[in-house]
């Protein structure tokens, strides 16, 4: 009996030590929990920073590039068939870009998939910064019998803040502060980096809205994205009936999150009152634009209307998906899901024989082809359009 109740005695010290544990377990469970939130918030950041930052290599092919360009004469600067330019019964492209290596696999890729290339004509828009490389690029590496050309988007002098109100609002002091004020009052962390993405305020992401002023004498363009993968011939886009829309793009709506209501402010009544929440979002990277519908219609000066009512960013807060939802609210036709796959900068579970079967593939997300973070299941798909061989890459160490 005498050994029972030690035994006893030591099983109730005992119990008392458990809640004892079981306090400390949940403790440690806490500041565990909370350190899985910071690395998370950390990871995200640097994602992000990963996502907005030009590899060394890029920015010296830029660089000799830039170089070389202003050592040409004159007359060795001008691309061959200009006259294509403005002939509206061939396949025209329009690409606006920053990134050379980018550019030259979007339009490698579209021409070694073209039936006929020399029907096919490329529009490129840079920046004064990468003008000079764009440029010496394609005039060492000419797009086979295709025809193309480079502008400048700084040389529009109609594309000024009195006519463009996303240019005005990028000048003015508020829109400043909002991007580069270093303690965010809305955002902290990554959400802050991804506020600042220069992107956001670069005039060669808004120019898609003024495709008819940039090419006045062109009936229809199709409109590609720097981080797109032409796998196939795309002149079929051209036939494709409209229907009196201005838009050919390929809806996202397959899941919740890609409806209007993720992308606009529906407690606005401006918002609730014009737009369906429950209505279906569309890509931006592989759009075909019918330009005469497009003039008729207005849609700069629908786009100018919204742009100029969110000038406080009540209505949307950044990008130019949102207001691209808006200005074409039912002027939208959707094309088959083989013309355009997305997700390949972020989504690791797309089907293989989709990517395969798709004219078009997007590596729209963070996860760009040509960065460290791509994912290495997808990046083959785009290094196969690059010339690793070519002695400008070799010389700024860009490999495979």
């Amino acid at each position: 009996m005498k050994a029972m109740g030690q035994v006893l005695s030591k099983a109730k010290d005992q119990l008392y030590d458990c809640k004892l544990v079981t306090g400390k377990l949940r403790a440690m469970l806490q500041t565990a929990d909370e350190q899985v939130r910071g690395l998370k918030k950390q990871s995200t950041f640097l994602s992000q920073l990963a996502a907005k930052t030009i590899p060394d290599g890029i920015h010296c092919l830029s660089m000799r590039l830039t170089i070389d360009y202003y050592l040409l004469s004159p007359e060795k600067r001008k691309f061959p068939k200009s006259e294509n330019l403005e002939n509206p019964n061939l396949y025209h492209y329009a690409l606006f870009s920053d990134n050379v290596l980018a550019a030259s696999v979007v339009v490698n890729s579209a021409v070694k998939n073209a039936k006929d290339p020399s029907k096919h004509v490329f529009h490129l828009v840079t920046d004064k910064l990468n003008f000079g490389a764009m440029n010496m690029w394609f005039l060492l590496n000419p797009p086979g019998k295709a025809t193309i050309n480079v502008e400048n988007v700084d040389e529009f002098k109609w594309l000024n803040s009195s006519y463009c109100p996303v240019l005005r609002q990028l000048e003015s002091a508020t829109m400043k502060e909002y991007y580069f004020k270093a303690g965010h009052p809305t955002s902290g962390g990554s959400s802050n980096l991804k506020y600042r993405n220069p992107k956001y305020l670069s005039m060669l992401n808004h120019l898609r809205f003024y495709l008819p002023q940039v090419y006045p004498k062109l009936d229809k363009i199709l409109f590609l994205d720097d981080d797109i993968i032409v796998q196939k011939d795309l002149t079929g886009l051209w036939d494709v009936n409209l229907h009196g829309k201005v838009n050919g793009a390929v809806e996202t709506c397959g899941e919740s999150f890609h409806r209007f209501d993720k992308y606009l402010n529906f407690s606005n009544p401006h918002i609730a009152k014009n737009f369906d929440p429950n209505a279906c979002g569309w890509a931006y990277g592989m759009n075909m634009f019918d330009l005469k519908e497009w003039k008729k219609k207005d849609i700069t000066g629908i786009y100018h209307k919204w742009q100029n009512m969110n000038e406080d960013r009540v209505l949307w807060k950044l990008g130019t998906l949102p207001p691209g939802l808006m200005t074409f609210y039912g002027l939208t036709h959707p094309l088959k899901k083989s013309w355009h796959v997305l997700g390949l900068g972020y989504n690791p579970s797309i089907d293989k024989s989709e990517i395969d079967n798709a004219a078009v593939i997007h590596y729209n997300g963070n996860m760009k082809p040509w960065l460290e973070i791509a994912m290495t299941k997808y990046r083959s798909y785009w290094t196969k359009y690059v010339k690793y061989d070519h002695p400008y890459l070799r010389n700024c160490k860009l490999t495979e």
